[in-house]
């Protein structure tokens, strides 16, 4: 079993920058892929940013330029840079693990609420 914790998340005005953290233990014996997503009143859950081992990242376009992704493979730690928020970023941000292999499954975070408002 696997848990993951959250911390980052408050309320920000548009412009301004946030970083969320989220740390992942219990059994990890595996390479996995690490990210964020989101889901706001709106709309459904979406992808926000991947980490992948070397490093390798993917990015939604909504994001693309104003979030980074990290991490520290060693403490199973991710981290989002969240720099020129806007009031569309506002939403729920949850972390995930999924294993790559051998071992299997995916894991999700509780959540951790973003707002952006003046």
């Amino acid at each position: 079993q696997v848990q993951l914790v959250e911390s980052g998340g408050g309320l920000v005005q548009p412009g301004k920058s946030l970083t969320l953290s989220c740390a992942a233990s219990g059994r990890i014996e595996s390479h996995y892929l690490m990210g964020w997503y989101r889901q706001s009143l709106e709309n459904q859950r979406e992808m926000v940013a991947l980490i992948a081992p070397g490093d390798i990242t993917n990015y939604s376009d909504s994001v693309k330029g104003r979030f980074t992704i990290s991490r520290d493979a060693a403490k199973n730690t991710v981290w989002l840079q969240m720099n020129s928020l806007k009031p569309e970023d506002t939403a729920v941000y949850y972390c995930n693990l999924h294993f790559i292999g051998p071992q299997v499954g995916a894991y999700w975070g509780q959540g951790t609420q973003v707002t952006v408002s003046s």
